[in-house]
């Protein structure tokens, strides 16, 4: 009998490494959803930035996932996990640190703030795509979906209290300051990550394998499942109205509703409270309903809640933006957390790497191009107008998965390979117990 999710999540906890992980997850991200307000700030409010620039600047950090997301699967495949991943945390709090550095000597650019946009968004697509590959080698398969919830809640839970502490950063102290905070996260998660103490052994090369097939091995794997198409692209484009959101709403709670820093740190905090909603329900909610149905079910109920972005105003009407997007990233995270746990499930372990990077190519390579998109309507006809593309936008997204095998199904189907469908043990850790069913 499998455990209830959260009896899985609390087994989970007593292992050290697993912690580790967690803990590393909380610095990194705590540090990125401070940098969530203060980057675009240091762009609107101490460069005097266009609306096209900021949506330029929110393209440049997900350009990655478009340019390099597919033989990045490839080259991590060939990795050592961790060790990857504590790489990309080094680069990325380097990076980072440039930035204060630079406003502190009177230097600091737009094209400054590009560069290290896309240096971070490399590291972040390896960190990422390794970061997804490395859990199924730390956890059985049947706590995937707890393991998966945990990450979520901490993620949610940093999404919470970082844009409220980056807001009231950049009020205290200004907007280039408070991206230290951001560089102090990824520098400690690499230390969390350097204790972690499970043995990973380095991949085998294979013969006569290159970049190519191992590209197309993992295009093919991927195209050639129709749940798999399906839950691409409706990722896909649901990312693509999300980047317009993100690379126009500092430009319009500044500069249309008129708020301060700590207020749009605060607005921003709501979508992480129902992100850490959806985190802490999104298993019981696919024990209830099943897998397979939260996830069309999470896009269509809480979808048409976009309609509350443009029809915020200045003043009290500014809390319908907030409510907008506590729901949304509700449904967000609960669709999240049940198709990632079903591509980790689905793919054989030798493929994750591939599998993850271009599921991300595919899905997130919408973020440049919809970032882009709305910086040119913010720019052309004003940020409300970018608002209502964007929340029509999310209207649709759910049409797909209504359209596919999904609708009709409760629970997802199991492993395509069953040669690779056993659990794998997971041994102790040195004075750990392993949480067990």
């Amino acid at each position: 009998m499998s455990p209830s999710p959260q009896a899985a999540s609390g087994g989970l906890l007593r292992m050290r490494d697993f912690r580790l992980l967690l803990a590393g997850a909380a610095a990194g991200q705590a540090g990125a959803q401070v940098t969530l307000v203060a980057l675009p700030l240091v762009a609107v409010l101490e460069l005097k930035a266009p609306a096209f620039q900021v949506g330029l600047l929110t393209a440049a950090e997900t350009a990655a996932f478009l340019l390099i997301g597919l033989p990045a699967g490839a080259w991590v495949d060939r990795m050592r996990k961790l060790s990857l991943m504590i790489r990309a945390d080094v680069v990325r709090s380097l990076a980072m640190a440039s930035i204060p550095l630079a406003a502190i000597a009177d230097v600091l650019t737009m094209v400054q703030l590009y560069a290290v946009a896309l240096v971070v968004g490399v590291a972040t697509v390896f960190f990422d795509v390794a970061h997804q590959s490395y859990l199924p080698q730390l956890l059985p398969r049947e706590h995937l979906v707890a393991g998966n919830g945990a990450l979520e809640t901490v993620r949610s839970s940093a999404q919470v209290a970082g844009p409220g502490l980056g807001g009231g950063l950049v009020q205290l102290v200004g907007a280039h300051l408070a991206i230290v905070a951001d560089a102090i996260g990824y520098a400690i998660s690499a230390v969390f990550l350097l204790a972690i103490r499970r043995p990973e052994s380095k991949p085998e090369p294979v013969p006569g394998a290159s970049l190519r097939k191992d590209v197309g091995e993992g295009l093919r794997f991927v195209l050639g499942h129709p749940l798999l198409r399906v839950i691409a692209g409706t990722t896909g484009l649901g990312n693509f109205f999300t980047a317009m959101l993100m690379a126009t709403q500092t430009v319009f709670l500044v500069r249309v509703l008129d708020l301060p820093p700590a207020a749009v740190g605060a607005m921003l905090s709501a979508s992480a409270v129902g992100g850490l909603a959806g985190a802490l329900c999104a298993g019981r909610l696919a024990g209830r309903f099943g897998q397979a149905r939260v996830i069309w079910l999470s896009a269509l109920v809480t979808g048409p809640f976009a309609l509350l972005w443009p029809l915020s105003a200045a003043g009290a009407a500014a809390a319908l933006f907030a409510v907008a997007s506590g729901v949304v990233f509700f449904g967000a995270v609960v669709y999240n957390v049940a198709q990632v746990s079903f591509r980790q499930t689905l793919c054989p372990p030798r493929l994750l790497g591939r599998m993850n990077a271009t599921l991300r190519f595919l899905m997130w390579g919408t973020l440049p191009l919809g970032a882009l998109a709305g910086g040119a309507v913010a720019d052309a006809y004003g940020a409300r107008a970018a608002l209502w593309i964007c929340a029509i936008g999310f209207l649709v997204v759910p049409v797909p998965l209504l359209l596919s095998p999904l609708r009709r199904m409760r629970e997802l189907p199991d492993p395509v390979h069953p040669e690779d469908d056993e659990p794998r043990p997971v041994a102790p850790d040195h004075d750990e117990n392993v949480p067990v069913a």
